[in-house]
């Protein structure tokens, strides 16, 4: 009886423990979230969200992926996807091809994909926050710049 008293003690502390700023990013490690695409700052918005719009078709028909968080600042977007289980073996091959494959189809746009979950969560936080009225496009612009660099310090 004392080891499941102190077991459940131990896990009351470790998801008391764990820190995360929205709702939905703690769970989206566990199920799809979907979130929809999002824009920080965009010249022409109605072209910019047909176009985000657009590479979330493009990244659905992907069947190694199964969740996607896609951002759009100036002529940057940011794609975090999941990859399904069995296809983590193939990941920098799946990685190459869909940046080619939205490279090919949007040249004018530089991308940034990655399938790291840190990144994921990153940037489903980052749509929580967009959401919030409060939440300035002077901080989505240095959430936005923490995330590009956490991924250029990651490859």
């Amino acid at each position: 009886m004392p080891k499941y008293l102190l077991l459940l003690i131990s896990l009351f502390l470790i998801a008391g423990c764990s820190k995360h700023d929205s709702d939905e990013a703690p769970l989206s490690l566990v199920k799809p979230t979907n979130p929809t695409p999002s824009l920080i700052h965009s010249e022409s918005r109605s072209t910019d969200e047909d176009m985000l719009q657009s590479i979330e078709e493009d990244i659905e028909k992907q069947k190694e992926l199964y969740d996607a968080a896609i951002v759009k600042n100036d002529d940057t977007v940011l794609v975090a996807y999941k990859v399904r289980h069995l296809q983590r073996f193939h990941m920098k091959k799946i990685e190459k091809d869909v940046k080619g494959k939205l490279e090919d189809k949007y040249p004018d746009v530089k991308f940034i994909v990655s399938s790291d979950f840190k990144i994921f969560l990153e940037v489903v936080e980052l749509h929580e926050q967009l959401k919030n009225p409060q939440f300035s496009a002077k901080e989505a612009q240095k959430k936005f710049d923490k995330i590009v660099k956490l991924k250029k310090e990651l490859t």
